[in-house]
């Protein structure tokens, strides 16, 4: 299944939005950026959850690049989340900011939640959050209770995260967040289930989650050209289709 079976987005009669929403580990831009971009294009996101966006090498020009080549723009993230970076067609309106970096363990990555609350049109604010966790087996699991504590701290009663989670559905950070949030996939499975590795899909690592009150119409990969998605990244790119109700 491609892009165009998918919902259109937009306002709704009843004052909802339909909101897609793409997360996608990018890999640093390191592959075959051009090709990276037209995938993005061709999956039409409203917004986008990106991981690894580049950290060391002129970040700020990177970002500002991939969100000119999508013809998206900058919601938050990139360095004030140490690689996660959110991007957003212009009707999403930004509201807030809540950008953090996690506790460091020595000799491990530096990790960081990208969240802003967004609205679209008269439907209710949410907050979106970008996250790519560890690959250590109990840092990991505690920087999920750290992502169920960032998004109460937010504040948002709707919430959306779309990452990198380096975990299988049957672990017990995934398993937390389940607990609490609906897993994409689980909940409308749509596309393809595998999101690593692109030349062999063979696990499911990267997921789009939402906190109940948002209806999930589909989540999966879509079919894209497969010499495309190997030369893009490392990951393949994940589409979750959002209906967010009226605002009250």
């Amino acid at each position: 299944m491609d892009a165009d079976d998918l919902p259109a987005s937009g306002p709704q009669p009843d004052g909802s939005e339909v909101v897609r929403l793409l997360s996608y580990n990018i890999r640093s831009l390191r592959d075959d950026r051009t090709v990276l971009a037209r995938l993005i294009r061709a999956c039409a996101p409203d917004l986008l959850c990106v991981q690894e966006s580049p950290r060391f090498w002129f970040p700020r020009q990177q970002a500002a690049w991939l969100a000119r080549s999508t013809g998206l723009m900058i919601l938050s993230g990139g360095l004030s989340a140490s690689g996660p970076l959110l991007l957003g067609r212009l009707r999403a309106m930004p509201l807030s900011v809540h950008d953090v970096l996690l506790p460091r363990t020595p000799g491990l990555h530096q990790r960081g939640f990208a969240t802003t609350v967004v609205r679209f049109g008269t439907a209710a604010p949410f907050s979106v959050t970008s996250c790519h966790l560890s690959l250590d087996r109990d840092e990991r699991y505690d920087q999920c209770g750290m992502l169920l504590e960032q998004l109460d701290r937010v504040g948002a009663p709707l919430a959306v995260v779309g990452g990198d989670f380096n975990e299988h559905p049957d672990g017990p950070g995934w398993k937390l967040l389940a607990g609490r949030l609906q897993d994409g996939w689980a909940t409308a499975p749509w596309g393809s289930e595998f999101t690593s590795v692109p030349d062999n899909p063979y696990q499911r690592i990267d997921a789009v989650f939402a906190t109940p009150g948002i209806d999930v119409l589909a989540c999966g990969v879509p079919d894209l050209p497969r010499k495309d998605l190997i030369a893009a990244t490392d990951h393949l790119p994940l589409v979750a289709v959002l209906r967010v109700p009226p605002g009250s």
